[in-house]
Order: structure tokens, then sequence, then C-alpha cells
């Protein structure tokens, strides 16, 4: 716990001062909102997980002010006469279900999902002429601060959110982003800008994402920044090789998140994630929360151990035995969470 002491901390600064330096130095600052979204229903099976929940498959419009942007969305949704919690997971395929999606067992505890494939969006390499990039960068290329793709995801999230807020089925104030891995940091992403959210769920998000970047024992900031460039915005590179000279670490995208909740899964095995620096990054985020007046990361003075479950706060964290994946026991942890925050 000792080198938290030596971390910039946000606490002095306004949410929109963090998120101003967050997209400026990492991100990239993300093209702006349409003017509407609308949906076009292609089929709905009525009788979906034995007859227990529907599923639509849909196609999401949306009308911006740099073109008219539509991608493919599912929703699936529990029989229930009272609007239910909804998870909008961004995952990398468009299967149902999927391994990273048990949609069984999270009908079975009430849960809805809209759900989408990333790569729907645009895909995940430098080719900025593909999908909504083309539409965002029509020269097929960014600079300086304008976001990658990990942004672009970030805006199809919210606009999955605009579309959650119409549907009677779904209650608008329990409905929460989920990600693994790169998607992982892109769901703390769209928590940190979208308000609506009632916590952004990150497995797995490591370098870039929920972990810190200081004296990582895993990937760094050279590391995803040489093999990745295209996730984020130029001016990242900088930091490549020196992370200490960074005016932020990880922990400040966690603070982004409030005043709503932000939870932190972690895998034992998954040493290039380093669950280590993930756990520091929700202890060091706890300042600002308390400031806010908020409940922040309540946990035992001492590093997790697999099965640890810490669902109190506002900040909530797993550490699971195994190894980069996204399974049925996150899934489970993240709806024992969703409850304890009734």
């Amino acid at each position: 716990m000792e080198m938290i002491r030596n971390l910039p901390m946000p606490d002095r600064m306004t949410k929109a001062e963090i998120i101003e330096l967050l997209l400026k130095e990492e991100y990239g600052f993300l093209p702006p909102a349409p003017e509407s979204v609308g949906a076009r229903t292609l089929s709905c099976e009525q009788d979906f997980c034995a007859g227990k929940a529907s599923l639509s498959r849909l196609v999401l419009c949306c009308d911006a002010p740099f073109g008219h942007f539509e991608f493919p969305v599912f929703f699936i949704c529990p029989r229930k006469k009272d609007p239910v919690p909804c998870f909008v997971h961004i995952n990398f395929t468009d299967r149902i279900p999927d391994a990273y999606l048990p949609a069984e067992e999270i009908v079975d505890n009430g849960c809805a999902v809209l759900y989408f494939c990333y790569s729907s969006v645009t895909s995940d390499d430098g080719n900025f002429q593909d999908g909504l990039s083309a539409l965002v960068y029509p020269k097929g290329r960014t600079a300086g601060d304008q976001c990658g793709k990990i942004g672009l995801w970030a805006w199809a999230i919210s606009r999955v959110m605009d579309y959650a807020m119409t549907r009677p089925e779904i209650n608008p104030s329990r409905i929460s982003v989920v990600g693994h891995s790169r998607l992982g940091k892109t769901a703390l992403l769209a928590g940190a800008l979208d308000e609506r959210f009632y916590c952004a769920f990150s497995n797995d998000s490591g370098c870039s994402g929920a972990a810190l970047s200081r004296d990582t024992k895993g990937e760094r900031v050279g590391d995803i920044y040489r093999n990745f460039p295209y996730w984020f915005c130029e001016n990242y590179g900088k930091y490549a090789g020196r992370e200490q000279e960074l005016p932020f670490d990880q922990h400040f995208l966690l603070a982004a998140n409030a005043p709503h909740r932000v939870y932190v899964s972690s895998a034992l095995e998954d040493q290039w994630a380093d669950p280590e620096r993930e756990y520091l990054s929700c202890v060091a985020a706890d300042g600002y929360f308390r400031a806010q007046g908020l409940t922040g990361f309540v946990h035992p003075d001492r590093l997790p151990a697999p099965g640890d479950f810490f669902g109190e706060g506002r900040i909530g964290y797993h550490l699971r035995t195994g190894t980069h994946y996204l399974s049925r026991q996150d899934w489970q942890y993240f709806i024992r969470y969703l409850e304890s925050g009734r």
C-alpha cells in the first residue's frame, strides 16, 4: 500500500478537470453525440431461454453531426411485470449465448442485456476508414488529442444507453456497462463520460484500464502503445517508457466514474493485467469518492486473496482464480454487487 502515497491524486480536482486530462493525454476527445437515436427491429424471438425471456435483433440508427451511422444490437429481456436492471455489454462477438455472456443465468437473476459486438462499430486495428471511424475521420487518420478506437467504442456504448432509456421494460436507474480486457477499458471510459450508468464493470482491463501504470509487474504503456496505438490518442505515445511522468494514473479513470459506482474484477493468474495494481487503483481512487461525500472502497488493510469480494462501497472489487477471461463467476459477482446496492 506504500506506493499509493507517491501517486498524483485527483482529490482536489473537479470531475470535469479529471476527464479533460484523461481525454487530452490518453483516450482522446470523442465525437459529438447524435441528435437522435432510434432502432429498427429485425426479429423478435418470444420464447428465448425456454420462454423465460425475449430476444430482439435490432439495428440502432444514429443521426449525428458527422453523418448517419447504424450498428446491430441484441436485446435480451426476462419476462417480468416490473422494469428490470440491464447490462449494456460490449463484447468481442455477436454470438448469443457466448462464452462471455451466460444469457440464461443473467435472465434467471432478473436482469436484461443490451449486447453488441465491438467490431460492428469499427474494426480493432489501425484502419480508420472502417465503420464509425470512416465517418468521424474522413481522411482516415487521427492526430493529437483525437480519440482512437476505445473512444469510438465508448461513443457507441452511450448510444446503446440512449436507446435503453426508451425501453419501458428497463429500470433507467439500474443500467450498467460491462466490458472485458480492452473492452473493460472502454467500459470504464464510457462510465466516466456518461453519468446515466448505475455502474461501470471492468473485467481484467489491466494497463490503461483499471491497473496503475507506475511500477507495474505486467503490461506497460510502452508495450500497449507499441502494439495498439490506434486504441488511444496520439498524445499518449509520449508516455511510453515514461510512466513516472504521467500527470495522472489509472485511478483517475476510476475516480471519474463518481458519483455512480465502478467495479473492478481481477484474475489471479492474469499477471499481464497485473491484478495487484488493479486492486491498488481502487485503493487510490477511494479518496476522491470520499472527498465527494460518497462511500468509496471498503476493504481490509491487505492485498486481496482469491475469492475476496468487496462490495460495500461505490467502488467494488473481486479477485478470482484463473486467467484472462470473462467467466460465469465474474457475472455472478457483478449481479451480487447490484443486489448489494438495493
